[in-house]
Parts: C-alpha cells; sequence; structure tokens
C-alpha cells in the first residue's frame, strides 16, 4: 500500500498525562482513514502533532517515504497537509476571501492582489461544491458555511493531506450529509484525508480505514466494510454499549414550566425569532424542541435563561413569573441550564476545573463565609463531582478548563448544573460532538433526573436522540411551534415534513 503519511511510535507528554503513548498511524493515498476514540483518547493530540502545534517527545514522521520535521503550522502546509479544526480559527470581522488567503497572500508592490484569489477561490468553491459567498462577513454566516471557508482554506493552499478534526460536531444533519458527499469528492481526486469522530454512522459512510484510540494508546486498525458499529464501539470503549435506552413510561406531575405567548425579535431585524409560543413542561417528563437549525432554538432559549431580553410573553417557572428575573435569580429559582455553545456559555476556559463546578454555588453559605470562599470545601465539592460524573482531566481538579477534551468540557458543566438540584432542566445539544460511551452516560443521566421527577426540557437537533430520550416533542420552525408529537408514534420522515414546513398541525397549548 503506497502511504503518503505515516506516524511512527509517536508519544507525547503533558503535564500528568501521556496523551499519545507509542502510536502508529499509517494513511494511504487517496484514503479517507476515520480516527475513532472516546473525548480524551488523544486524537486531537496526535493530529496536533502532525499539524506541527505540538513537538512530540518522541517518534517519526515520513511523508511519502522520507522523514520530515513538523515545527509549526507553515512546515506542515509547505509539505501539503491542511487541518480543520474542531473549533474553526477564523477572524470573525474579516470576510470568507480575507480569511481563505489570510497567511498565504499574493502581495504586489506592498498591495494585496485580490483579484486572482478571487478567482480561485471562486473556481474551488464550484469544483467541489462548497458555494460560499467570498464577500460575507464570517460572523454573518452559519457554522456549515464557516466550516466550507476552512475547507476553502486547505484547498486554496493546495493541501493534499487534509485532516477533519470532528467535522460533524456543530452541523445539521442535511449539512451533514453535504459534508460526507464533499470529502467523498475530495478523496476521489486524489485527496488524503484524516477524519477525527466519535459518529460510528459516518465512519461506517465514508471511512475506508478507521484506527482505534482508547486512554492514548494504540487499540487497532481495521477495513471498516469489514467491521461493524459494535464491534467499532468495543473497541473504542473496551466494553459494550447498549444503543438502545433503557427508559420506563413518564408519569408527568405539576406544571414547572409555563411558556404564555412568548415572542423574541431577530437580532438586527424587525422579523421574530420567536413567535408567539405558548407550552408547557411538567415534573417527571423529558419535553423535546425538534427543528433544523436556525429555526429559533437559540433565541428561545436566551428568553427563557435569561441570556436575552423577550419582547412579549411571560414565563411561570414552578408558579412564579421570573419574566424579568435575573439570570442568578432564574437559577435560585430551581432553573439549570447547560448550554449549546460550552465555551461562550458554559464554562470561563481559563479557571480551573474546581472553580467552574461552583460556578453557580460559590456565594452560598457552604462554600464562603463574610464574603471570604473556602477553598477546602470547593476542593473536595470538585473532587467529589469530578468522580462521580467520571470528569477526566490531566491535573485533576486544578486542571485549566480550556486544555480538557472538548466530552470531559461537557461532562463538568453537566456535573455542574444537575448537582444544583434544579426543579427544571434545559439541555441543548447535551451530547454535541461526544462518544458513543459519553451519549450513553449523559443519556441515563437526563432519564435519572425525569425519574426523579424532575422537568427537562431538550433542545436536540439529533433525530435519534429526539426520538429516543423525549416523552413529548415539540417541533419549531421559522420561530413558530408547528406539531406536538408523542415519539412512541413518531417515525423520521414525518418529522422531517414538520421540521422543514411542509407540514404543521395546531399545537395544543395544555
Amino acid at each position: 500500500m503506497d502511504n503518503i503519511i505515516e506516524m511512527l511510535n509517536i508519544t507525547k507528554e503533558f503535564p500528568g498525562i501521556v496523551a499519545n503513548d507509542n502510536i502508529t498511524l499509517q494513511l494511504a493515498r487517496g484514503e479517507i482513514h476515520a480516527l475513532l476514540g472516546e473525548n480524551g483518547a488523544g486524537k486531537s493530540t496526535l493530529m496536533s502533532v502532525l499539524f506541527g502545534l505540538y513537538t512530540p517527545e518522541k517518534g517519526v514522521i515520513k511523508k511519502d517515504g522520507k522523514e520530515v520535521v513538523i515545527k509549526d503550522p507553515n512546515d506542515a502546509n509547505a509539505l501539503g497537509i491542511g487541518m480543520v479544526h474542531q473549533h474553526f480559527k477564523l477572524v470573525q470581522n474579516f470576510t470568507v476571501l480575507q480569511n481563505i488567503i489570510l497567511g498565504a497572500e499574493d502581495t504586489k508592490n506592498g498591495i494585496l492582489q485580490l483579484k486572482d484569489a478571487r478567482k480561485k477561490v471562486v473556481e474551488l468553491s464550484e469544483k467541489y461544491g462548497l458555494f460560499v459567498d467570498p464577500d460575507a462577513l464570517i460572523e454573518d454566516i452559519t457554522v456549515g458555511m464557516q466550516q466550507r471557508v476552512e475547507i476553502l482554506k486547505m484547498l486554496f493552499r493546495e493541501n493534499e493531506v487534509l485532516i477533519f478534526d470532528e467535522p460533524t460536531a456543530v452541523l445539521t444533519p442535511q449539512e451533514i450529509g453535504e459534508l460526507m458527499k464533499i470529502m467523498k469528492n475530495l478523496s476521489d481526486e486524489g485527496k488524503s484525508i484524516l477524519f477525527i469522530t466519535h459518529k460510528l454512522d459516518e465512519i461506517k459512510q465514508v471511512a475506508n480505514r478507521c484506527t482505534v484510540l482508547r486512554k492514548g494508546k494504540y487499540v487497532g486498525t481495521v477495513n471498516v466494510a469489514d467491521t461493524t458499529k459494535e464491534q467499532l464501539s468495543e473497541m473504542m470503549v473496551g466494553h459494550k454499549i447498549n444503543f438502545k435506552i433503557d427508559k420506563t413510561d413518564a408519569h408527568p406531575g405539576e406544571v414547572i414550566l409555563d411558556v404564555h405567548h412568548l415572542s423574541m425579535d431577530k437580532k438586527g431585524t424587525d422579523k421574530k425569532a420567536v413567535n408567539d409560543v405558548s407550552f408547557k413542561v411538567r415534573e417527571g417528563e423529558i419535553v423535546c424542541i425538534a427543528g433544523i437549525d436556525g429555526n429559533g432554538q437559540s433565541e428561545l432559549v436566551y428568553g427563557l435563561t435569561g441570556l436575552a431580553p423577550i419582547t412579549e410573553g411571560k414565563i411561570i417557572l414552578n408558579g412564579k413569573d421570573i419574566t424579568k428575573c435575573s439570570v442568578r435569580k432564574r437559577n435560585l429559582s430551581g432553573m439549570a441550564h447547560i448550554p449549546e455553545d460550552r465555551h461562550k456559555d458554559g464554562l470561563i476556559l481559563d479557571y480551573t476545573l474546581a472553580q467552574n463546578l461552583v460556578l453557580k454555588s460559590y456565594f452560598k453559605p457552604g462554600f464562603q463565609k463574610c464574603g471570604f470562599i473556602n477553598f477546602k470545601k470547593v476542593e473536595d465539592y470538585a473532587e467529589k463531582l469530578a468522580e462521580q460524573y467520571d470528569v477526566r482531566s490531566g491535573q485533576g481538579i486544578k486542571t485549566i478548563t480550556r486544555s480538557m477534551s472538548g466530552g470531559n468540557q461537557q461532562k463538568a458543566i453537566i456535573a455542574r448544573e444537575i448537582e444544583d438540584k434544579p426543579e427544571l432542566l434545559i439541555a441543548v445539544q447535551p451530547t454535541r460532538g461526544l462518544d458513543v460511551g459519553a451519549i450513553e452516560y449523559i443519556h441515563k443521566q437526563l432519564i435519572a433526573q425525569r425519574d426523579k421527577g424532575k422537568a427537562i426540557l431538550l433542545i436536540s437537533l439529533e433525530l435519534d436522540e429526539v426520538l429516543n430520550v423525549s416523552d413529548r416533542i415539540l417541533v419549531i420552525h421559522e420561530g413558530e411551534l408547528v406539531a406536538d408529537i408523542d415519539p412512541k408514534n413518531a417515525d423520521i420522515n414525518q418529522l422531517g415534513l414538520y421540521m422543514a414546513g411542509s407540514k404543521r398541525d395546531e399545537v395544543a397549548y395544555e
């Protein structure tokens, strides 16, 4: 087999953790090679070594059979290696075109030559079906479009080895389908792709081979066509995974959240992002709001949690009007929130894990006295939560949260929110970007909270999650609720029609 890249016996260490322990990975020319592993298994670290973001302590990298030294991303680009990072590296107030050429600008007498660059970008986007407006500002385009910009950045530099780090973690089901097509087109054109993911369906769909890592160690490389999803998941987590969610029927009780005629304006326009929405969530049930991304779910959650003002309507929590309450008051009234964007709204990335775990409780009597924080109590509490929710990190609770894997950051948020013992838990995309083991764990946590009589409002784009976890499904389209469905009688096609807006029912407010 003709290998374009060989990573031989790579070891990379950080304080308190061996992220990559003697790992060998070979990428054949023109193949799509998946890299599978739990959160924190060392996948992103290995790819960051290949892209020059980290220098390994041991090991050799070969390109086209010759040993190479990659000290930084410029070296990687010079060797034809490009990378789309899990959290995109784009300048928000630059245009698409400016972002694509950044660092590879063509100048004449100190003046940027944009005409040829624009022509090349338009040609590339047409050739690979990556239609993006070159003059749009990054801050004005969807996450899916931003990802296309990252792919165009690699193609513009004529990279032949393309690394995708969790490329579907932030995409809608439709965008995921489009990305899979794009990856196949790139592979057909002779590009070689390394594809980090947790999603077994995607591996089965596009990858030729798959290398599995577990806790920083190499487990094996398999041909995807000859391997079942169950075998892959067992290689990844070391034990069998139950893909079926075990849950009993719900027994809803009193109304916990009562939303009356809520409307919210769309930022920067006179349109409504949420239009006259009314619904109830009772204790002991999981109500899921399902819809295609960008149909008002995010704004609705911002309104409910106090992160953005509402234009009209009323929010009642436990019989108390909280419409004008601050975020802290809502929290103290029994609301908890697992946010959509864990970096922006869920964590302070430069705080330690311990500090993040007490963000909602450091001011309470158990943790402070006369305004002075009792750090021993904070640490004991954080240790207990990290152990209970299996939050893994290099230096324990003293780890700076920024350096933790995405899945462990998510587990930390879930630990903090659930341990706050809320009456209402609002969970937005709680399993986004997580591996099957972590997803199974989080689903169990949500169902356990429901069985304790808590009210759960779940917002999800994952149709499997919507159908398997929820007790009631409310479909949102263009800011309005268009259907109220019992998951027992739902089918995916019918759900898709409601989500696309080609079918609607009168939603009874009860």
